[in-house]
C-alpha cells in the first residue's frame, strides 16, 4: 500500500476518518456542502504520524506504562505523558514526509498565515467529541513553523488531558492516531460557536449562537463573555449582549495578540439579527448533512461566513424516532422501572414485545408517549395524580411540559388510547388471602408450563413458541384480578396515609402497617438469604474460602470443605427460587445470579458477620408485631376522637386490605423475571449453536441484536459482523448518558423539581417513603457486589430494583437518586422499617461515601452532617 502523507482537504470526506482523524473528516464534508465555505488548506494524514512514531520505539515502552496506570494517578499520568511528548517533539520529521507538507504549502501559498489544527482518530465522533484534548496553533507563518508545529500536535495526542479523557472512555492509547489539518488562516471581524440545538435544554428547535470580536480563542479561553443569541423558526428569539472588552487578533508576523476593545464598540453585538438568522440557517444545513446536532465554529470574514470546524454534540440525550410531525411527550420506563442503566437491543426489543403498553427507545432507554393521554382533561388527571404518587419529580416534568404554549393541544375528549387505565378506582376486593394465594398458584403453573414447552423447541420454530409465549406473559400479567389485587394494596396504602394525617395528624401511617406483611417474594428473598448465611456461619472453612472466591465455579468446590455441602445446599437452594434476579433485571442481556452467584457471597458475608443466628425470623416477627401494635394503636386512638368508632371501622377495613395485598404488590415482577430466565436460556442455547456454526464468535453477541434480527440470524445462518459492532460502539456510549424523566419530541428533557419549603436549605430534598429518622454512616455503593456494609450503615445509591433487597437487611437507612412511593425499594424499606427517602437528585455525588447523614424518611429530607 502507497502511503500518503498529505492530502489536501478538498479530497476528503468522512468516511476517511482512520486517514485524516475526525476534524480532518468533517471539515473535507463540510467543504463538499453547498453554500458552506470552508477555509483551504490539507491534512497531513496519520500516515505521517505512524512513521514518525517508527522512529522513536522507547514510545512503545512508556504507551504500555500509561495502559496500566490507574486513572485517577495524575501525577503518574503528568510524568509519562510529559515524556512521550518530550520524545516525539524531538524526532525530526522524516524528508519525504517534510517534503510533502513543504508541497502542499507551496500550492497554497507559502508564506501565508496557517492554523494548524491537531486531528485525532478518536475525536468528533458522535459518542466522544474530544472537544479540547489536543492543541491548535493559530496563525503560523513559514515552512519551518508549520513543521515545528505539526511535530507540536502529534505531540498533543499525549496531553495529560488527552490521556485521562482517553483512560474514562475505554479508549486504547494505541488505537488512536494523530493527523494535523493545515488551513488557511482566517482573520475575521466576529467569531463563535454555533449550536444547532439549545445544549442547555435540548430543545432541536432552538439554536443558540455564541458571538464575539475578534478570533473564537478569546471565547474557548474564557477571556470574554459572548453575546448570546436563541433563534427559533428563523427568528432571533432573544439575546443577551455582553461587555467584550478584550479580543484576540492575529499578528502580522505570526502568533496572536490580546488587544483591548474600544470602549464605544464593548456593548455593540458583535453581530446583527440578521446575519444571526442566517448563520443558524448555514448551520441547519450542516444539521442535516451529518444527520444530528452540531456544535460549529465559524467565522464572520467580509460578511461572508466561513466554517472551520463542526463536531457532534454528543452531551444530548437521543429522541425517540417518530413517523409524523405531531408533538410526542415521553415519560421514560427506567424511573418507574428502577433500572435508568441503558439496556442491550435484545433487552429492549424483549421488554418491548412482553409490555402492556408500546414503549419508543432511545438512548439505549425506553420511554412511553403520554402525549394523547395528556391531551384531555379526564386522562390528564389520572395520569398525573398516578405519577404524583410514585414519582413528584415525573409529575412536576409533565406539568411543565403541559405548561409549555399549546406544545400538547387540549382536545375536548381524547378518551384513553392503549395500555391499561391510570388512575380511577378498582372494583373493591374483600380482604382474602385465599385471592393472593390463588393468583400465585395461576403464576406458577403458567411457568412450569413455560418451562416444560420450551424444551423441545430450537431454531425458528423456538422463535415462533416465543412469540405464541408472549401473549400468554402478557395475558398473565394484563389478568384482571391480579390488578384488582395490586391497586386494593396500593389505594388502601394512600387511603390511610392520607385519612390518618387528616383525622391524628400522623405522617406516613401506612409504613408501620406494612411492616412484615404476608406474601411480599422481595422482602422475603432478602430474609432467606440471612438463612444462608446461618447455615454457613458455624463452618469456620466455608467463610473463609468464600472471601477468596473469584471464581463463578466456587459451588463445586464448596463440597470438599467441612461443612462445605451444607453450605453448597443452602446456596444452591436459594439460587433455585431467586436465582433469576440480578441487578437492572428488566434488561434480559444482565447476568442472573444464578449465572454469576460470586455477587451474592460479600451480602452473604457480612450477614455472616453482622448479625446472630435466627435474624431472619426475628426480624419478620418483630415486623409483624410493629405493624399489630401500630394497628391497635391507630384504632384506639380513632375511636376516642368524635365519629371514631365509623372512622375506625373504615381504616380496620383498609388495613385489612393493606395487610392481604401489598406484599402481592412484588410479585407479578417475580413472575416476569422468572419467564425472563427461562427465555434467555433458550436464546442463550441458539447464540451457543450460532458459536459452533462459526456465526458468531461469542454466544453473548447476541443481546447487540433485536428479538426479530436474533429470528432472522438464526434462519439464515448469517449475522452483520459490523451491526453488532456499531451496536456494542452505541451501548458504551449510551452509558455516559442521563436519561430524563420526561422528554418531548423536539428534545427538551426535563427531571422535575421539588416544590418545597419545608426541609433546611441546604437539605437534599427527595419523597418520603418510608418514615422514621436515622443518622449514620453513609455507604455510596454502585454496584451491590461490591457492597462492604457496617450494622447501622445508610445505603446511598443510584436506583433499587428488588436484587438489591438483601442488602436492606443489613443497613438502617435508604437515599436513591430514582424512585417513588410505590417502587420495589421504597416497599421493602416500609417492609423492613428502613427510613428511606428516594428520588433525591445526584444523591451519590452530592454524598461522599463515609459521611455522617442524616435521613427524614417521614418528612423526606437528608441533611449531611458536619
Amino acid at each position: 500500500m502507497i502511503e500518503q502523507y498529505v492530502l489536501d482537504l478538498q479530497d476528503v470526506d468522512e468516511t476517511q476518518l482512520a486517514v485524516v482523524g475526525g476534524k480532518g473528516a468533517h471539515l473535507g464534508g463540510l467543504s463538499r456542502i453547498e453554500g458552506v465555505r470552508v477555509p483551504g488548506g490539507f491534512c497531513v494524514t496519520t500516515d505521517a504520524f505512524r512513521r514518525v512514531m517508527v522512529e522513536a520505539p522507547s514510545v512503545d515502552d512508556l504507551l504500555d506504562r500509561l495502559s496500566r496506570v490507574n486513572p485517577d494517578d495524575r501525577e503518574a499520568i503528568r510524568s509519562l505523558s510529559a515524556q512521550v511528548r518530550r520524545t516525539i517533539e524531538g524526532i525530526t520529521i522524516p524528508g519525504d514526509v517534510a517534503a510533502a507538507i513543504t508541497r502542499a504549502l507551496a500550492q497554497h501559498g507559502e508564506q501565508a498565515a496557517y492554523a494548524v489544527r491537531s486531528s485525532a482518530t478518536a475525536e468528533d465522533l458522535p459518542t466522544a467529541s474530544f472537544a479540547g484534548q489536543q492543541d491548535t496553533y493559530l496563525n503560523v507563518v513559514g515552512p519551518t513553523a508549520v513543521l515545528q508545529h505539526v511535530s507540536r500536535c502529534w505531540a498533543s495526542l499525549f496531553t495529560e488531558r488527552a490521556v485521562t479523557y482517553r483512560h474514562r472512555n475505554g479508549i486504547d492509547h494505541r488505537t488512536v492516531h494523530m493527523a494535523v489539518v493545515v488551513q488557511r488562516m482566517a482573520f475575521p471581524q466576529a467569531s463563535g460557536i454555533l449550536f444547532t440545538a439549545d445544549p442547555v435544554t435540548g430543545n432541536r428547535k432552538v439554536a443558540t449562537v455564541d458571538a464575539g470580536f475578534g478570533l473564537g480563542e478569546a471565547l474557548v479561553s474564557g477571556l470574554v463573555n459572548p453575546d448570546v443569541f436563541k433563534v427559533r423558526d428563523g427568528e432571533v428569539v432573544s439575546k443577551a449582549i455582553a461587555a467584550k472588552q478584550r479580543a484576540v487578533h492575529a499578528l502580522r508576523a505570526g502568533g496572536t495578540e490580546e488587544v483591548a476593545i474600544d470602549p464605544q464598540r464593548q456593548e455593540q453585538p458583535a453581530l446583527t439579527d440578521a446575519q444571526v438568522v442566517r448563520l443558524v440557517q448555514l448551520g441547519r444545513r450542516i444539521e442535516a448533512h451529518f444527520g444530528r446536532p452540531q456544535d460549529i465554529e465559524w467565522c464572520l470574514v467580509d460578511d461572508g461566513f466561513q466554517i472551520v470546524q463542526s463536531r457532534p454534540i454528543t452531551t444530548l440525550f437521543p429522541i425517540p424516532e417518530a413517523d409524523d410531525q405531531e408533538n410526542h411527550v415521553y415519560v421514560s420506563v427506567g424511573h418507574q422501572q428502577m433500572m435508568t442503566d441503558p439496556m442491550k437491543p435484545l433487552g429492549l426489543s424483549m421488554w418491548q414485545l412482553t409490555a402492556m403498553v408500546a414503549m419508543q427507545e432511545a438512548g439505549g432507554r425506553l420511554f412511553v408517549d403520554v402525549a394523547r393521554r395528556l391531551a384531555a382533561p379526564e386522562s390528564r388527571a389520572g395520569l398525573l395524580d398516578l405519577m404524583g404518587r410514585g414519582d413528584p419529580l415525573t409529575r412536576d416534568a409533565l406539568e411543565t411540559v403541559l405548561d409549555r404554549d399549546d406544545f400538547v393541544p387540549a382536545l375536548p375528549d381524547a378518551g384513553r388510547p392503549g395500555g391499561p387505565q391510570v388512575g380511577g378506582a378498582s372494583d373493591p376486593l374483600e380482604a382474602d388471602p385465599a385471592i393472593v394465594t390463588e393468583l400465585i398458584e395461576r403464576s406458577q403453573a403458567s411457568i412450569a408450563a413455560l418451562e416444560r414447552d420450551i424444551r423441545t423447541k430450537t431454531g425458528p420454530a423456538l422463535f415462533d413458541f416465543l412469540l405464541e409465549a408472549f401473549e400468554e406473559h402478557k395475558r398473565v400479567l394484563g389478568d384482571p384480578l391480579s390488578t384488582q389485587a395490586i391497586m386494593a394494596g396500593m389505594e388502601a396504602t394512600w387511603w390511610l396515609n392520607d385519612k390518618l394525617q387528616e383525622w391524628l395528624g400522623e405522617k406516613n401511617a401506612a409504613d408501620t402497617l406494612t411492616l412484615s406483611a404476608p406474601d411480599n417474594i422481595t422482602s422475603e428473598m432478602g430474609l432467606a438469604l440471612l438463612d444462608v448465611a446461618d447455615a454457613i456461619r458455624p463452618h469456620p472453612e466455608v467463610v473463609a474460602f468464600l472471601q477468596g472466591v473469584e471464581d463463578e465455579g466456587f459451588l463445586d468446590e464448596l463440597a470438599k470443605l467441612e461443612g462445605g455441602t451444607e453450605a453448597r445446599d443452602a446456596i444452591e437452594a436459594y439460587l433455585d427460587r431467586y436465582g433469576m434476579r440480578c441487578v437492572g433485571e428488566i434488561d434480559i442481556t444482565r447476568p442472573r445470579w444464578r449465572e454469576r452467584p460470586t455477587t451474592l457471597v460479600p451480602v452473604i458475608l457480612d450477614n455472616v458477620r453482622i448479625f446472630e443466628p435466627g435474624a431472619a425470623e426475628r426480624r419478620f416477627e418483630e415486623g409483624r408485631q410493629k405493624a399489630h401494635k401500630k394497628e391497635h394503636d391507630v384504632l384506639s386512638r380513632l375511636r376516642a376522637l368524635p365519629d371514631g368508632d365509623e372512622n375506625a371501622d373504615a381504616a380496620k377495613r383498609m388495613i385489612d386490605q393493606v395487610r392481604t395485598f401489598i406484599g402481592y404488590r412484588e410479585y407479578p415482577k417475580y413472575g416476569i423475571i422468572s419467564r425472563y430466565f427461562v427465555y434467555k436460556q433458550a436464546l442463550l442455547a441458539e447464540g451457543e449453536r450460532l458459536v459452533r456454526a462459526d456465526v458468531l464468535p461469542e454466544k453473548e453477541d447476541i443481546f447487540y441484536l433485536t428479538f426479530q434480527e436474533l429470528h432472522d440470524v438464526v434462519r439464515a445462518n448469517e449475522v452483520d459482523d459490523q451491526l453488532i459492532q456499531q451496536r456494542k460502539e452505541a451501548f458504551r456510549s449510551y452509558d455516559a448518558l442521563t436519561p430524563p424523566r420526561v422528554l418531548t419530541s423536539d428534545g427538551e428533557a426535563f427531571n422535575g423539581a421539588y416544590r418545597r419549603d419545608d426541609a433546611p436549605a441546604d437539605a437534599l430534598i427527595g419523597l418520603p417513603v418510608s418514615a422514621g429518622t436515622i443518622e449514620g454512616r453513609a455507604r455510596v455503593i454502585l454496584d451491590m457486589a461490591e457492597a462492604d456494609l457496617e450494622a447501622g450503615d445508610i445505603l446511598v445509591t443510584t436506583f433499587t430494583d428488588p436484587s438489591w433487597s438483601p442488602l436492606f437487611v443489613g443497613i438502617a437507612g435508604l437515599v436513591t437518586e430514582v424512585g417513588g412511593l410505590m417502587t420495589h425499594g421504597a416497599v421493602i424499606a416500609r417492609e423492613y422499617g428502613l427510613p428511606a427517602v428516594v428520588g433525591v437528585e445526584k444523591a451519590t455525588r452530592l454524598i461522599r461515601d463515609g459521611q455522617r447523614i442524616r435521613v427524614h424518611g417521614t418528612d423526606g429530607y437528608v441533611e449531611v452532617l458536619p
